[in-house]
């Protein structure tokens, strides 16, 4: 077994683990963590694929992004909220019977099916003259898009932040006292 298969089967083990983690835990945070590693694994598939820009993106866009936009929104949601809700596997037998059998099928599909390599014919565009397309003929929509961000960045930090109100003891605590 050459190396890139060990990294493959290491990373496809790691995606499936941290995948199954994010459906089945009861902690929206842990299944927010979980979801990283599923994309990270992912975004290290698409570097064994010697897709190195698709790998980036999938760490800036899904790591950095989406996984922020959820923990803004757990950070965002009243703690009460959460303590509340009780998840519970009451569809669990029927969730588990129906992907075993949409697993079957795939698989079947996958072992019938004669893959063909075909050489690449399009030209590579290195992640250099990417990089400086971005940063010289669409400069200005790149800024745009990092000002937005950072915009919608503090009004969430904003919006998080509660105004305190001093307590006013109630009477009968006084007539106590």
């Amino acid at each position: 077994m050459d190396l890139f298969a060990l990294a493959f089967y290491l990373f496809a083990i790691l995606i499936i683990g941290s995948a199954a983690v994010m459906v089945f835990t009861k902690n929206i945070v842990h299944a927010a963590f979980a979801l990283m590693f599923t994309f990270a694994g992912l975004a290290v598939f698409y570097a064994l694929l010697y897709a190195g820009f698709v790998a980036v993106t999938q760490l800036l866009v899904y790591v950095g992004g989406i996984l922020v936009l959820i923990l803004f929104g757990v950070m965002l949601t009243t703690k009460g909220y959460f303590e509340k809700v009780k998840t519970r596997t009451v569809n669990l037998v029927p969730a588990t019977i129906f992907s075993a059998v949409v697993a079957a099928i795939l698989i079947m599909v996958f072992l019938s099916t004669s893959w063909v390599l075909v050489p690449l014919e399009a030209d590579e565009v290195s992640m250099t003259a990417l990089g400086e397309l971005l940063l010289t003929d669409f400069m200005l929509p790149f800024q745009v898009a990092g000002v937005l961000l950072l915009l919608a960045i503090i009004g969430a930090v904003l919006m998080s932040a509660r105004t305190r109100t001093p307590k006013v003891p109630d009477q009968k605590q006084q007539e106590t006292s």
